[in-house]
């Protein structure tokens, strides 16, 4: 056998054991990582590597929060694929894409620490930076869950979101680079045990720290009979049947705002004669009034309440205006009853206008304090003439 013969199937060798060690050391490595995530900690049971693809894949991850008392884990992902984006390597960007399939995640909400579980004290972001160096470019989620747990504390109320489907693309700006917002998302799921689904579409601008966005977000057909725990909490009443649909549009740009939500019912019921739930005085006349307010303030053709309430302002304070929500109500009443779609009517360009307004009010105060300013300085110089001019008197 030649020399080179014997130099190439070493090699062969070589390769072929690396290639069968490479996943245990890989394992290890993602272990060590996830180990210790500031109060939560992961695991991973297997891993697979194809090199031909680029990518490879996390069996069974899970983290949990270290000395909570939740017994779910904070995170559960069966399969996760994190592997180079190919089309964006053609274009001469060296970028990646992650996949998750089937994946759990469970929120908490408590004023208590070990029932409490978010998330939000991690960078999760450095973490999935140490599993793939290289920028993500391409997010998404196939048939996932969300369960959020005590979203409101009380009384109890929890929400869960299945058949989760998300996708967030070209988050590096690999494409549609002059865009103001390039990158599209979508999402959308069914909401078990208020019987009504979840869409949501936007345009995003993932680079900046407080990304800018222009969005529409469309809950449908929820089950009102499902909210009583709270109208009981919150309003003294309860629904018996009906459903409510909500749809919103907002745009933000540099953290100033401008959209809108309009929730709207079908066939809502409020009071019931005969209610047999040990109901007291209270909530009967509570329930009769708001019977008869429904019944006032419905639109009889469309057997329907619904009002459109104006959101602006910045992410820090969104302000609501009273009255055109009020008029929205009469609006749908009497003069034309909203439809169960979004109104297209909300474009960055709205937020770029609460931009231009503010920057107008900047300036308009800028010159307020520039006038004061000269004044302050005419009146300082006139009393200094005076005193000069007093100086000069006692002179003489």
């Amino acid at each position: 056998m030649k020399r080179t013969t014997k130099i190439l199937i070493a090699v062969i060798i070589l390769l072929v054991i690396a290639r069968l060690l490479l996943p245990y050391f890989v394992l290890r490595y993602v272990n060590k990582t996830l180990a210790d995530m500031s109060g939560y900690t992961g695991h991973v049971e297997d891993i697979d590597i194809q090199l031909i693809r680029g990518a490879y894949q996390l069996d069974n991850l899970r983290i949990r929060k270290v000395n909570g008392k939740i017994k779910e884990p904070f995170l559960f992902i069966p399969k996760t694929d994190l592997s180079v984006e190919w089309k964006s390597l053609l274009k001469g960007k060296l970028v990646s894409e992650v996949e998750c399939y089937e994946p759990e995640i469970n929120f908490a909400f408590s004023k208590n620490e070990a029932s409490n579980q978010t998330g939000a004290e991690v960078d999760w972001t450095a973490y999935l930076k140490k599993l793939l160096p290289i920028n993500i470019n391409r997010f998404a989620v196939v048939n996932g869950k969300v369960n959020l747990t005590s979203l409101v504390t009380q009384p109890r109320a929890d929400l869960s979101m299945q058949r989760f489907q998300g996708e967030i693309r070209n988050i590096r700006n690999v494409e549609d680079k002059n865009k103001l917002l390039p990158s599209p998302v979508t999402a959308s799921g069914d909401v078990l045990g208020y019987g009504g689904t979840m869409n949501f579409s936007a345009n995003m601008n993932l680079l900046k720290v407080v990304p800018d966005f222009d969005y529409n977000l469309r809950f449908s057909d929820l089950q009102l009979v499902k909210l009583n725990t709270l109208a009981r909490q919150y309003a003294n009443l309860d629904f018996n049947q009906g459903t409510v649909s909500v749809y919103s549009e907002m745009a933000m740009v540099d953290k100033k705002l401008n959209g809108y939500i309009k929730p709207l019912t079908k066939g809502m019921q409020i009071f019931k004669l005969n209610e047999h739930d040990n109901r007291s005085v209270g909530r009967f006349f509570t329930e009769l009034i708001a019977q008869v307010g429904t019944d006032v303030l419905k639109n009889q053709k469309h057997d329907q309440v619904a009002t459109r309430i104006p959101l602006n302002g910045t992410v820090d304070n969104i302000e609501t205006a009273v009255w055109p929500t009020i008029f929205g109500i009469l609006r749908n009443a009497y003069i034309q009853a909203f439809r169960g779609e979004f109104d297209n009517n909300i474009t960055v360009k709205d937020a770029f206008k609460g931009l231009k307004d503010d920057y107008k009010a900047k300036r308009a105060e800028k010159k307020t304090e520039r006038k004061e300013k000269r004044a302050e300085r005419k009146a300082e110089r006139k009393e200094k003439r005076e005193e000069r001019k007093a100086e000069r008197q006692k002179k003489k």
